[in-house]
């Protein structure tokens, strides 16, 4: 084991990453289901990846319009995938079911002070449907969830392994390692269905290990590898995603990166809503850029 990583604090994690380790395959998304949405054609009566695409990148304006946190939007996303990996969702209830999901994740993980109302959350999302027709399809969730809300996530495992490998850095240069840019890559691949059928821990460990090549943040390799080992990822499996990650970067950053319905980003916010939100709320990116490392 490395020496940086047997430290009191460094133990905790390691028993943290542990458990997360055992806890990841029990509330994630059916693969299977996954892919039958890969592959249906667009047609207007069957739900495609493009269509889940796009819900989660209205999940994402959701969230940095109210200023969630980003474990809130990952376990919204890991709602709406193991819901829709299970059930034959109509099109025309995806806003629902999306909006939902997002709901529980909101009650979830943000402090109840932070909690918007029903009422405002769907008037800000300008759907029709009303919050009775919210709070049933809430219950169909959880009912089809098995009541089970506290899943494990990528971001979870993004968290961990980045104060993990953090302390084998040099003060002056842990600054190259930023978590903000870390996070963003996530929402990237948030927003891509393919990385649903990850598990949490590789994709996690795919970002990292692409940001420590793209950094030259060679002294970080043993720590890596370290992680890897114990997050029993084989080769192969790592190789594979972060092919996927970084395809997914790339077109991020391009022109390629299809953007959400521009109509329902023109929020309309009550008087009411108004006073209640913070001013930044209201400086809306849908997708942010990822941000530059201190040169």
């Amino acid at each position: 084991m490395i020496e940086t990583l047997v430290t009191t604090e460094a133990e905790e994690l390691l028993y943290q990453l542990t458990a997360l380790l055992e806890q990841e395959l029990r509330c994630q998304p059916k693969a299977s289901g996954l892919r039958l949405i890969e592959s249906a054609h667009d047609n207007g009566l069957r739900m495609t990846a493009r269509l889940r695409d796009f819900e989660v990148k209205d999940l994402l304006s959701l969230t940095q319009f109210f200023g969630f946190h980003t474990e809130t939007f990952s376990l919204a996303v890991n709602f709406l995938d193991r819901f829709l990996s299970k059930m034959k969702v109509q099109p025309k209830h995806l806003g629902c079911v999306g909006l939902s999901c997002f709901y529980l994740a909101v009650k979830a993980s943000e402090e109840e002070r932070n909690v918007p109302l029903a009422t405002d959350l769907i008037r800000i999302s300008q759907y029709r449907f009303t919050v009775s027709d919210m709070m049933r399809m809430e219950k169909i969730i959880l009912e089809k969830l098995c009541w089970k809300v506290k899943a494990t996530t990528a971001f979870q495992f993004l968290q961990l392994y980045h104060s993990l490998i953090h302390e084998n850095l040099s003060c002056e240069r842990r600054k190259y390692l930023n978590f903000e840019r870390l996070e963003t890559q996530l929402k990237a691949c948030h927003c891509r269905i393919m990385f649903s059928k990850a598990k949490p821990s590789v994709l996690a460990l795919s970002i990292m290990a692409l940001e420590i090549e793209e950094q030259k943040l060679l002294e970080l390799t043993e720590a890596l590898e370290f992680l890897q080992l114990h997050s029993k990822i084989n080769n192969r499996d790592l190789t594979f995603w972060k092919e996927l990650v970084l395809k997914c970067l790339t077109e991020y950053s391009s022109s390629k990166c299809s953007k959400p319905n521009v109509q329902k980003l023109k929020w309309i916010v009550s008087g009411r809503t108004a006073r209640q939100l913070k001013h930044s709320y209201y400086r809306i990116t849908h997708l942010p850029t990822i941000p530059e490392t201190s040169s």
